[in-house]
């Protein structure tokens, strides 16, 4: 028997995104015939994956204003056609769109949408589709940045045809002072993971053409797929030397009392060598450039936007040296923490309540630089916790990156995308999936100060049995020496370097003979890049996960 489930358009009607009902015309809504307005939104394509149970995938697409829309998916355990009515929508032109059933992991499946009109029918199929988790990558040129310029590239690249099951979508750049409702362009349509759709087109250009796939995107996914046996999509909206403010819708500005970028900005990044290197130092701030896709809002319009329609299962993040070249270190917490809020608001909203209200939300902390900035920057990308989750970040998960430089260089775009990804996934499995693993590396819970003795012991949270300390180096810990007790002011005090002396299962000494004075604060790995490959002071040694930058206050 066949079941009828007739639902009406739901036009996404956010109210920190007013405007969404008047987007402008997309790429893929001017390709219609001159008979007929019916197609799929621009990111529907043969191989696609579709969010899994429990949530409902949204599947939606433009017609003839007044026409009916029936939409079935085959094969199924239960015959089902899904019913809409065509109404208007954005820019004057028709929309349709239904919810799914829940359907299980799996596949492959056909989607066929019908649209009749004064009695005349038109078809539509994606074909080979799957249901599986979606995870949008998204950031700047860390994000941006391809499989074939990451670490053992050719091999990794020949890896990618034994995972069919992981399919990949790659947006193109685009920049909007106004909400799009569709993609204008896009770079990489829906694919079967392979050599060829993992290598896209060569570099051509820093903050141009990074080509397609992401690399931290890739790994992530590929990792994820190894660990859960699902199918995975993953989408890649992200444009490289972009600042956040970009990436953050207007309420998110309005809160954080971000005024308007200006020319000005520019002042504060260093002028790169005239021949840029790929992975030189110069390279990144020849990426931060001053335009249209820095302003305000611009690529959530362009770029975030189109895809508040998807149900997905969550977010990966990597982005934050455009604002540490443009020294805006102060805000960065308040503009991060409120984008993940009214990220997950719009996708609950848009998805008509399918994507989670809190949906996971993962980020890479900042890798290496020469760049001072960095380290604060590091610290707002926590929101001032050190970790997370935090009670301002709840699901947030984050991958540490700051011991995975380059050998022998401060590039920004480090080639190991790969650790990056497998701690990303480590992360997602606990916060995402709700698996009871280790997923972070050792967090300090005290600090006690011997002043007799001139030492000062970090205690880490190894509450498990299993779990100890290892140091690699000796180095990486610092002490604020103040002439006033309880004072780490500049004109009254200096960091001064606090080696390691000794270390137990769960807690490190450090000497503080150093300072004479008042030992007031102390701080660990706190430099732009603070120590070689995976060579940092402090690590897990079963998990081999390091312990994140911190910086906290010592009472006496």
């Amino acid at each position: 028997m066949i079941m009828e489930h007739k639902t009406r358009v739901k036009f996404c009607l956010i109210p920190l995104v007013v405007v969404v009902l008047i987007g402008e015309a997309t790429t893929s809504t001017d390709n219609f015939n001159g008979q007929s307005n019916f197609a799929w939104a621009s990111y529907y394509s043969d191989h696609m994956v579709l969010q899994r149970e429990p949530n409902r995938a949204v599947v939606w697409g433009y017609g003839d204003v007044g026409a009916n829309v029936t939409v079935s998916v085959y094969p199924t355990e239960k015959g089902k056609v899904y019913h809409s009515i065509v109404q208007i929508g954005p820019a004057g032109k028709g929309v349709w769109k239904v919810t799914l059933d829940a359907m299980p992991a799996g596949g492959p499946h056909t989607v066929e949408a019908v649209q009749t009109t004064a009695g005349k029918g038109q078809s539509l199929v994606l074909k080979d589709v799957l249901f599986g988790d979606v995870w949008l990558c998204s950031g700047q040129s860390n994000m941006a940045f391809t499989v074939r310029y990451a670490t053992n590239d050719s091999a990794e690249i020949a890896r990618a045809a034994d995972y069919p099951h992981v399919r990949l979508f790659t947006a193109d750049m685009v920049a909007s002072d106004s909400p799009l409702y569709d993609l204008r362009a896009i770079m990489q349509p829906w694919a079967v993971a392979s050599p060829e759709s993992i290598s896209g087109p060569p570099h051509s250009g820093l903050g141009m053409h990074w080509g397609y796939f992401s690399a931290v995107c890739w790994f992530f996914g590929r990792d994820l797929y190894d660990s859960i046996a699902v199918p995975i999509g993953l989408v890649v909206s992200a444009w490289g030397g972009t600042a956040i403010e970009a990436w953050s819708p207007p309420e998110v500005i309005k809160t954080c009392n971000f005024t308007t970028p200006s020319p000005d900005r520019m002042d504060n990044v260093p002028k790169p060598a005239s021949n840029s290197l790929l992975f030189g130092e110069a390279s990144w701030e020849a990426d931060i450039i001053v335009g249209e896709r820095q302003n305000n809002s611009a690529l959530w319009n362009a770029m975030i936007h189109p895809f508040l329609n998807m149900t997905m299962k969550g977010v990966i993040w990597y982005q934050g040296e455009a604002n540490a070249a443009f020294n805006e270190t102060d805000f960065y917490g308040c503009m991060f923490t409120n984008m993940i809020r009214t990220w997950r608001s719009a996708f609950h909203l848009g998805s008509d309540g399918q994507t989670e209200p809190v949906f996971p939300f993962g980020f890479v902390q900042l890798s290496v630089s020469s760049n001072e900035n960095f380290p604060e920057l590091r610290w707002t990308q926590t929101n001032g916790h050190g970790s997370v989750p935090n009670p301002d970040m709840p699901r947030v998960f984050m991958a540490v990156a700051v011991d995975l430089p380059i050998p022998g260089s401060t590039s920004v775009h480090p080639r190991d995308k790969q650790d990056v990804g497998s701690r990303l996934l480590l992360a997602a499995r606990h916060v995402a999936y709700g698996e009871p693993v280790v997923f972070q590396g050792p967090l300090p819970r005290a600090v006690k100060l011997n002043s007799s003795a001139m030492t000062m012991d970090v205690v880490y949270n190894m509450t498990m049995s299993t779990l100890r300390l290892e140091v690699r180096n000796q180095d990486g810990f610092e002490i604020c020496c103040s002439s006033k007790e309880n004072s780490c002011k500049p004109h009254t005090s200096v960091w001064v370097p606090a080696k390691i002396i000794a270390h137990t299962e769960n807690t490190v000494t450090v000497s503080t003979s150093m300072c004479e004075k008042y030992v007031t604060a102390w701080r660990y790995e706190w430099a732009p890049a603070p120590c070689p490959f995976k060579q940092c002071a402090v690590y897990c040694k079963e998990t081999q996960l390091p312990a994140p930058p911190f910086k906290g206050k010592v009472k006496s």
